[in-house]
């Protein structure tokens, strides 16, 4: 059973956000994550200055294309920003000097930059003025999730009706104290039959009795994707890593947070663990797991079966 995680922020000791990211690197994350069961990633850039997201883009495109089994294992792209909510808790540990408003012109310009590689970005869209970059988007053939958002309900069926189709690691990515009906998880949610809704399956950014109530409402054969998150860390114990801008510590609980503890940053998590808790803790069976990890993040993103 392979997998294809959606979010891969870097793994096996690489960090797909450094800017000194080499063919070795990227050879190297590509072989560990083989050796642990993908058959094919999306390679996640986060959040900066658009003049570093563009080159750092353009890198992994590059060096991409010059590996063959990076070529198999790189299925694409996945943006997630600069178009996010700057608010303190939604914005999570992405850096509030370098988000931005949606804004065409820079969306078309992190396209170019992927060489046609890019499947997937993660935007909010309460700050996607009219829909204007979600539509081009979709209709560039990119997928695009909201995400890092505290977008109304109307602005959430806006953006569907534009092309909006997932939604980015719900539960996580806003505060830890939000209003009692009235929030983001309970909007993505009463929207489960036109979006995808992604999970982080670490045990770490949601509790797994949280997670299995979100999936029992949602269904286990409905529209919901497991995803990893994971960051440098990924299966390589305690320790410090990178991230992009932020040097991430990773304790013996397998989180990976800020040096202060304020607030995670990516996932440590390694692709057997994530299946290993959706089998174990959520008791999924094999079908179910499969499902989850490979079948529904590529039917999101309109891909053949593995």
């Amino acid at each position: 059973m392979g997998t294809f995680d959606l979010q891969v922020n870097g793994y096996g000791g690489v960090d797909f956000n450094q800017d000194n990211l080499t063919a070795e690197d990227l050879h190297r994350a590509c072989a560990a994550l083989r050796a642990d069961g993908a058959d094919g990633i999306l390679a996640t850039v986060i959040t900066e200055a658009p003049a570093i997201m563009a080159a750092r883009i353009a890198r992994l495109a590059a060096l991409r294309e010059a590996d063959p089994l990076a070529r198999e294992m790189v299925a694409g792209i996945h943006i997630e920003g600069p178009f996010l909510s700057p608010r303190d808790g939604f914005r999570g540990a992405h850096p509030a000097d370098a988000i931005l408003p949606a804004e065409t012109g820079l969306a078309e310009r992190l396209l170019e930059a992927g060489n046609g590689l890019v499947r997937l970005v993660t935007l909010a869209p309460e700050h996607d003025a009219g829909a204007k970059v979600t539509r081009l988007l979709a209709g560039r053939g990119v997928a695009v999730a909201a995400g890092h958002t505290d977008a109304t309900l109307d602005q959430l069926q806006e953006a569907l009706d534009a092309g909006l189709t997932l939604f980015t690691h719900l539960g996580n990515g806003c505060p830890g104290l939000l209003p009692r009906h009235d929030n983001i998880v309970e909007r993505a949610l009463s929207l489960r039959d036109r979006l995808w809704i992604c999970f982080i399956a670490d045990g770490v950014h949601i509790p797994f009795f949280a997670l299995r109530n979100y999936l029992d409402l949602i269904g286990r054969g409905g529209r919901v994707i497991a995803t990893t998150d994971a960051m440098a860390a990924a299966g390589l114990g305690p320790g410090l890593y990178r991230l992009g801008r932020w040097e991430v510590r990773v304790g013996e609980d397998s989180a990976a947070r800020s040096p202060d503890g304020s607030h995670l940053v990516g996932s440590a998590v390694s692709i057997p663990r994530m299946r290993g808790n959706l089998s174990g803790p959520l008791g999924l069976d094999d079908a179910a797991v499969t499902a989850l990890t490979d079948a529904n993040p590529r039917r999101a993103l309109g891909l053949s079966p593995s």
